[in-house]
């Protein structure tokens, strides 16, 4: 078959399993060309298919995550690499950015901190958005930190982001104009599908409420997060009034943000005014 006749092909026995079917195959389409996306469909009357395209469908047809095949992940507006280690960055994770940004309208943050900072994606998106500021990113994974430092390197802000094996705040010493945070939210006994699965099981469950995590994070926010500064902190689509309860113990004001999907998705704590 040509090229569009395979991509039609692979569309159709994705769709079994995959909920982006006709995306996942020109990913790996791409990546089998060696190509972007973009070029290999403007290109793909005149290309011959690769030989490597069969085994990479075989991948993504037994479950690998296409972040994984690639090695390679979108995130806000920057390409990071990914590993097994680390936590498959997503859309819904955008929404902390988003906040972000908006909080941050008028001036920009100097400080930063990602706690729980897997493949560095918010920290390093973060300092993309604002090239004077400077980050650190905590994790208690060395693996996750090998890729998170790799990644800023590879952006060209390794200069900017300092990366530290911890405890979530443990030691860190505030305070942050902007904090980042997306711990693990699965209850240990929820059922999981998709892609997900594959992520480190250490970055998914957090105790059978999925709280645990949060109840760790929420003492320590009021001294790590400045004056007139905020954290965005991403929830489960069904636990924001539990982390609201936890985040308003500690004095903290406390604001709701939608995803795309209109989903419960990210909780903006700041000092109250």
């Amino acid at each position: 078959m040509n090229l569009p006749d395979t991509l039609r092909a692979a569309t159709v026995a994705l769709a079994v399993s995959s909920d982006t079917a006709r995306l996942d195959a020109e990913l790996l389409m791409a990546h089998a060309l060696g190509l972007s996306r973009g070029d290999m469909l403007l290109r793909q009357r005149d290309l011959t298919v690769p030989a490597g395209f069969a085994a990479l469908l075989d991948r993504r047809l037994s479950g690998d995550p296409i972040a994984h095949i690639t090695g390679m992940r979108d995130f806000w507006t920057i390409s990071l690499r990914v590993t097994p280690d680390t936590l498959i960055p997503r859309p819904d994770s955008e929404t902390l950015i988003e906040a972000a940004v908006d909080h941050f309208r008028d001036h920009a943050p100097a400080r930063i901190l990602d706690l729980g900072a897997g493949s560095g994606a918010l920290l390093l998106a973060a300092l993309s958005q604002w090239p004077q500021a400077t980050g650190l990113g905590v994790d208690a994974s060395p693996a996750a930190l090998a890729v998170a430092q790799d990644n800023a390197v590879q952006l060209g802000l390794a200069d900017r982001a300092a990366f530290r094996l911890g405890d979530w705040a443990d030691g860190v010493d505030g305070p942050f104009d902007l904090l980042l945070i997306n711990p693990p939210y699965i209850g240990t006994d929820e059922p999981l599908s998709g892609d997900v699965l594959r992520d480190p099981a250490s970055a998914l469950f957090a105790g059978i409420d999925g709280l645990d995590d949060y109840r760790r994070i929420a003492p320590d926010l009021p001294r790590l997060i400045a004056p007139g500064g905020m954290a965005a902190i991403e929830i489960g689509h069904r636990q924001a009034d539990s982390v609201r309860s936890l985040l308003i113990e500690q004095g903290l004001a406390v604001a709701l943000r939608l995803d795309l999907a209109g989903l419960d998705r990210c909780l903006v704590a700041t000092h109250p005014s």
